[in-house]
């Protein structure tokens, strides 16, 4: 009989290299959703492999290294940076005796501490059923004993079948709840659209600093701060450049390998992004990572059919790089990137004249009919 181990913080995190490159930046960004999941790192577990094991991810030799790392740092818990199925997830904390968690429960459990909306709480509670839905097959076979006894002896429903049961009536209600919330979204649209309003959406790798520059331009006071996934919920703001009102919205940032559940999930809110009338993607320019980090954030949006969404490269940080502010022009003199800092406020009047030269050029609700405004691939910019 299999029981799970209970949860722990004190953890030891396991990165493999399958020849995917970017192994450091990718271990960096463990350690920070680790930190920002409230775990102490205690310490940290390297290999290399062709392809994953099938039944303990990282090989038998290679976890029983992790078990003596986990007995020499007193640690109760283990993160591998990968995505394990349900049988390598039961297998390796047989093996362990402590608590394993992937990469996707690890989002999943930040987006939980992150969501304060009451859409952000349902798109994170859903998402979290679509991925315990799989954990539950085998996983917890403390749940398929049934009480015996005069009375109810015969063919009753297992705890498994009964909490599968419940998982999906909970999964129902979730959808129907958000597909409310979505058809309430259209409506504000719709409305927008005929106001001829410009829709503005930032989007961009987590912390690259949206809600720092949100709140520069709009004064709107979000939370910002320097973790992973400050901000889950969707934020608009009316904003007055000189071209007219434009609507600002900041949204969820992105993150390699991110979670397709979470992407389910969060579909209705991120369609915002894919009606934008312009994108304003921000870059953390002093990033090493930053080329990858641009290209994940391209992926999700491809995924969520904004790929043809017009955009503008807003460089950010350029006070940890020195460089100065500036408006950079493609052909047709179309802009291409702003340089800014939006800790330090430099180069923000830039972009206030972008969207006031994008708002004035707008001429009905779709920006992609803007003159001369054509969106770049920022991959081969």
């Amino acid at each position: 009989m299999f029981e799970r181990p209970a949860s722990g913080e004190r953890a030891v995190l396991v990165q493999l290299d399958f020849g995917q490159g970017a192994v450091d930046e990718r271990l960096s960004e463990l350690k920070l959703l680790a930190a920002s999941a409230g775990a102490s790192v205690e310490a940290v577990v390297q290999g290399r492999r062709s392809a994953p094991d099938p039944a303990l991810f990282a090989g038998r030799g290679k976890v029983a290294e992790v078990g003596e790392v986990l007995r020499a740092n007193a640690a109760d818990l283990v993160i591998f940076n990968h995505a394990l199925s349900p049988a390598q997830q039961r297998n390796l904390e047989r093996e362990l005796s402590c608590r394993v968690i992937d990469r996707t429960a690890l989002i999943l459990d930040i987006f939980a501490l992150r969501a304060r909306s009451h859409e952000g709480k349902l798109q994170v509670e859903l998402a979290q059923l679509d991925h315990l839905s799989t954990r539950l097959v085998r996983g917890w076979t403390h749940l398929e004993r049934q009480k015996g006894g005069i009375g109810l002896r015969g063919p009753g429903e297992t705890q498994l079948e009964t909490d599968r049961r419940l998982l999906g009536n909970r999964v129902k209600l979730l959808k129907s709840r958000l597909q409310q919330m979505e058809k309430q979204r259209k409506v504000r649209r719709r409305a927008r659209e005929r106001r001829d309003v410009l829709s503005v959406s930032l989007v961009g790798y987590t912390n690259a600093g949206k809600s720092t520059l949100f709140n520069a331009l709009t004064k709107a006071g979000s939370y910002a701060a320097d973790q992973l996934f400050a901000t889950l919920d969707t934020t608009s703001r009316r904003l007055y450049v000189g071209g007219g009102n434009v609507v600002l919205s900041d949204t969820v940032g992105f993150i390699r390998d991110l979670p397709h559940a979470l992407v389910a999930a969060f579909r209705a809110t991120l369609e915002e992004t894919a009606h934008a009338d312009l994108l304003l993607h921000v870059v953390d320019s002093a990033s090493e990572d930053r080329d990858a980090q641009i290209a994940a954030v391209n992926q999700v949006l491809a995924e969520i059919g904004a790929a043809e969404v017009p955009q503008i490269m807003v460089w950010n940080k350029i006070d940890l790089t020195h460089a100065g502010a500036a408006v950079e022009r493609g052909d047709c003199d179309r802009i291409r990137r702003v340089f800014l800092s939006a800790r330090t406020g430099e180069g923000l009047d830039l972009l206030r004249e972008a969207l006031a030269e994008m708002a004035g050029q707008a001429s009905g609700p779709n920006a992609g009919d803007m003159p001369g405004f054509v969106p770049d691939n920022p991959l081969q910019q």
